[in-house]
């Protein structure tokens, strides 16, 4: 039997478990996972498009109905109007027939077990830390597409800089949101943690859950590289806190011109402290066993690797990785004060577009789990909720492509087209601008000393139009 056909063979032997559970499967939350619906979506069948419910830049009160059953969650500006408008023309939400594989389980389980069909070639370059530590950075260079459509209005392919999760592995959604970036003129790279995805592991230290310092040198080393292509930035699940993070933390000086979740865990702490449906739970822990006991006796200075492998829930393993150190421990309090992923959140000056899923049987209810007021304040964040999709799954038939990579590429769109008509507005009016201040100098009697205060819009000109 092939791998493939043992890996379905797995999957099928998972779900037959889970359908006898059927939507009786719990998790810690205290409410059957997977058979949730939208507020206020009830009443509305799988294949009913949404109403606009007026005009597309109206918000009634910070959600807006879109096709499929979706809603947008965000607080009301020029480029929510913008992004609005461009999803309620997107084919890909527009809702296909319920296929076999639409349970949030299925979605999920296909999403983490199943192999791509065909994956992308990558080129592999390893990067340097400052402190001598490696992470690596796949480079997606083929297969070879005709007809690329460049993304960017000067001609150079916009970096796609792809954060798969937090566990390192790297599923067929990732590779798959690569190809199709590919095909539409972006040049993805895959980034990698320390000791993730056959990255060797040099120094006894590993990245903490929400720490981007690793993520900063490796933008950092991107941009050189690249220094005229526009960088946009997505991440999947668990590996969402380290984008956040470092979105957070950076500002303005991300070098980011947009970024994309696709569900991701905004609340961590508490996601640790709940803890998963006991399927989920197991196979997260021990993949990262796994993944770790090769390297058992060089962590063993830094970290008790018996109490390390003996864990029994994701608490417990972060903890003994990161908080129960030999040379510098420290409290889990203390450990999320540093790694929360919404401790800088309102530093950040880049549109995110969060995709999640009602029935996501990793993160849980969305009431539970999403932190709805960041999107109702924030002018940045934008969420996409479904009411299907599960965990980072999004399923269509196939060979279609998850309909949220179509919706983020979509998006990345919007932002550029959006920035690009802000800029011509501004480009005009400075030219009008001057060419007034042109004509008033002509005379000498006209001649006067233009105020300071004048030019301090056109000096400041970073300033984010598109929040007003």
């Amino acid at each position: 039997m092939p791998p493939w056909g043992a890996a379905l063979a797995l999957i099928l032997a998972v779900l037959a478990l889970l359908g006898l559970l059927g939507p009786r499967l719990r998790g810690p939350w205290g409410r059957a996972v997977g058979g949730r619906t939208l507020p206020g979506a009830q009443d509305r069948d799988d294949g009913e498009e949404a109403d606009g419910g007026g005009p597309a830049d109206q918000f009634s009160d910070g959600r807006e109905p879109l096709p499929g059953g979706c809603s947008l969650v965000c607080k009301p500006s020029a480029l929510a109007q913008c992004l609005l408008r461009a999803l309620r023309r997107s084919e890909a939400l527009e809702a296909g027939p319920r296929s076999w594989f639409s349970g949030p389980h299925l979605q999920t389980l296909c999403h983490f077990v199943l192999p791509v069909a065909s994956g992308p070639e990558l080129a592999r370059e390893y990067l340097q830390l400052a402190d001598d530590g490696l992470v690596a950075l796949d480079w997606v260079v083929g297969p070879c597409v005709r007809g690329r459509r460049i993304t960017s209005a000067g001609g150079l392919p916009a970096v796609l800089l792809v954060i798969p999760n937090a566990w390192g592995r790297l599923t067929r959604n990732v590779l798959g949101l690569c190809l199709l970036a590919l095909e539409r003129g972006y040049y993805p790279v895959i980034f990698h943690r320390r000791g993730h995805h056959g990255c060797p592991l040099v120094s006894p230290r590993l990245q903490p859950f929400g720490d981007p310092s690793d993520l900063k040198e490796a933008v950092t080393y991107i941009r050189f590289r690249h220094p005229a292509a526009p960088l946009f930035a997505v991440s999947e699940g668990s590996g969402s806190a380290l984008l956040l993070s470092y979105l957070g933390e950076c500002g303005s000086s991300s070098y980011v011109t947009g970024a994309a979740c696709i569900s991701p865990v905004l609340r961590c702490r508490e996601w640790f402290e709940a803890g998963l449906p006991w399927p989920y739970e197991r196979g997260f822990l021990l993949h990262q066993k796994i993944a770790l006991s090769r390297y058992a006796t060089a962590l063993e200075d830094t970290v008790d690797t018996s109490r390390l492998f003996r864990s029994r829930s994701l608490r417990e393993f972060e903890e003994a990785l990161f908080c129960h150190t030999k040379s510098f421990p420290i409290s889990w309090d203390t450990y999320w004060d540093r790694n929360d992923p919404l401790r800088d959140v309102d530093e950040a000056a880049v549109p995110v577009l969060c995709i999640c899923s009602a029935d996501d049987p990793v993160c849980g209810p969305p009431d539970h789990t999403l932190t709805t007021e960041l999107f109702h304040s924030n002018p940045y964040f934008f969420l996409l909720l479904s009411r299907h999709g599960g965990h980072c799954g999004f399923l269509r038939q196939e060979p279609l492509p998850a309909w949220s990579h179509e919706v983020i590429l979509e998006s990345f769109r919007t932002l550029t087209e959006f920035f690009r008509t802000e800029e011509r507005i501004k480009g005009l009016s400075r030219h009008r601008a001057s060419f007034l201040g042109g004509r008033r100098r002509g005379g000498a009697l006209q001649r006067r000393e233009v105020s300071s205060s004048s030019n301090l819009e056109e000096i400041f000109n970073w300033k984010r139009s598109y929040t007003r």
